[in-house]
């Protein structure tokens, strides 16, 4: 496989031109390719190299969250012009040789939180050692599961028009209450802003409007889609002449919702890609996002323990069909149910982030209750930890997430 885009992982991430951490239609493309090219794209993780591997979590505690992501491109699809759809399928995904391990952290309330923020306010760290396509962390003992590798975020650039559309209905959220923590959303951001080959005058200019990577939008971005693994398609809308498709933050594995935030296994790797083109396409298939199509290869686990949330909160507070509310709740229960067996809150909360856990809606009209189920798979554990008249046995596991000194 020809590798199109290569990385020093020992150099720092602002020293490269191939790669980016905003979206701006005047980025310029590092490469080109033709329709129907297959090449390798190397990326650094998502943070580029903030986060080691080692027992403290005070990286995680003090990581700069204005520099992510870092995403290797924009690469030119040639003859790819505004109103088309870049296929994009996923031929294969690995781990590079110098970043053979991955890292999972619990980010602090006031620098990103997370789904559960209110109740797991501080910064821990995991780390995960990778056996082929089995994970173990020595901060988690007591599971080890096959990963669903996969790019956390990827995308064509944006047009002109459609990054301002992002920036105003942005800007306007955030006014409704500017004071928040964490913000409720992450606005333009010059000082830290790398722009690719971009230089000068016109790379400060583009810096001061440049989109986060932080949120998915229109034009796919970070969506955090734990099956988009290899032998996977998407189709993406192009909004700029050549496309320009950028990629990063590749998980080794992840739950459904990646409800940590950093909650997904975080790692550097490489992603072989085959490209193509078809004509029209967004018009021709009514799409303005990606649709997506799933992989035939995936973890074979076929026994669960399935958890229900309702639209009604920890306080007891009732909302109409909330299936956020909903969620939350059923990855609270799994948490308490996870608890009775001798992990830490912290540690069932990493492990429903990092492993290949199912998050659904399973009702969505019966009001005033939405219903969302987490199907917890049981055969990543190293016991036992189905129901039975003996009730749960306790183990003493003899570790816990890296903290904050």
């Amino acid at each position: 496989m020809r590798t199109l885009i290569k990385v020093d992982l020992h150099a720092s991430p602002e020293s490269h031109e191939v790669l980016h951490n905003r979206w701006h239609p005047d980025i310029p493309m590092v490469a080109y390719v033709k329709p129907g090219d297959e090449f390798r794209v190397e990326c650094v993780d998502w943070t580029g190299g903030q986060i080691h591997n080692n027992d403290s979590a005070n990286d995680v505690r003090d990581v700069d969250l204005t520099k992510v992501h870092y995403l290797s491109g924009p690469i030119g699809v040639t003859g790819a012009e505004p109103g088309d759809l870049l296929v994009v399928d996923i031929l294969d995904i690995g781990v590079l040789p110098d970043f053979e391990w991955g890292f999972t952290g619990i980010f602090d309330r006031k620098n990103g939180g997370g789904f559960l923020t209110e109740h797991y306010p501080h910064a821990r760290k995991a780390c995960w050692d990778f056996h082929g396509i089995y994970t173990s962390s020595r901060h988690i003992p007591g599971v080890e599961f096959a990963g669903i590798m996969h790019p956390g975020l990827i995308g064509c650039l944006p047009s002109r028009q459609m990054l301002d559309i992002w920036n105003k209905r942005e800007a306007e959220l955030f006014a409704t209450d500017p004071l928040r923590t964490p913000p409720l959303c992450a606005l333009p951001y010059e000082p830290t802003a790398h722009m690719g080959k971009m230089t000068g005058a016109a790379a400060k200019a583009a810096a001061m409007e440049g989109a986060r990577t932080v949120p998915p939008r229109e034009h796919g971005g970070n969506c955090d889609i734990k099956n988009l693994t290899r032998g996977s398609k998407v189709f993406f809308p192009v909004y700029v002449k050549d496309g320009g498709l950028s990629m990063g933050d590749i998980h080794f594995s992840q739950g459904d919702g990646e409800i940590t935030f950093c909650g997904a296994i975080e790692m550097a790797g490489y992603l072989d890609l085959r490209v193509n083109v078809i004509k029209g396409g967004m018009a021709m298939y009514g799409i303005t996002n990606p649709i997506f199509m799933p992989s035939p290869m995936q973890p074979n686990y076929t026994k669960h323990i399935i958890f229900e949330g309702i639209s009604v909160d920890e306080q007891g507070k009732q909302y109409y069909l909330d299936p956020h509310v909903a969620y939350r709740q059923a990855c609270l229960n799994a948490i308490e149910y996870m608890k009775k067996f001798g992990f830490t809150g912290e540690q069932a909360y990493a492990i429903l982030g990092t492993a290949p856990v199912e998050g659904r809606i399973s009702g969505i009209v019966d009001i005033p209750n939405a219903c969302a189920t987490l199907y917890l798979p049981t055969e990543i554990f190293k016991f036992d930890i189905t129901p039975n008249a003996g009730g749960p046995t306790l183990h003493n596991l003899g570790a816990d997430l890296a903290v904050t000194s």
